[in-house]
């Protein structure tokens, strides 16, 4: 699997919480489309199927990003 530049996760995973915040906040079509394309992106470039599991593993990527007491593991 190819995988993208953690410079490119930490943009797409930048994006999608500022789209999320926004979405929560004042929802448009707009900011509804764009948060699904972000989130299919991320999917895309981690190899997961669903937005948390694809945040979750780009964060893992990223240096110094990893959450405390969060795993790729199923437990």
């Amino acid at each position: 699997m190819l995988m993208a530049h953690p410079a490119v996760l930490k943009d797409l995973v930048e994006q999608y919480e500022t789209l999320r915040a926004l979405h929560t906040r004042n929802s448009t079509e707009q900011v509804r489309r764009r948060m699904d394309d972000v989130a299919y992106t991320l999917c895309v470039s981690t190899g997961t199927r669903d937005v948390e599991a694809a945040l979750l593993a780009a964060r893992h990527r990223l240096p110094g990003t990893r959450p405390q007491g969060e795993t790729l593991l199923a437990g």
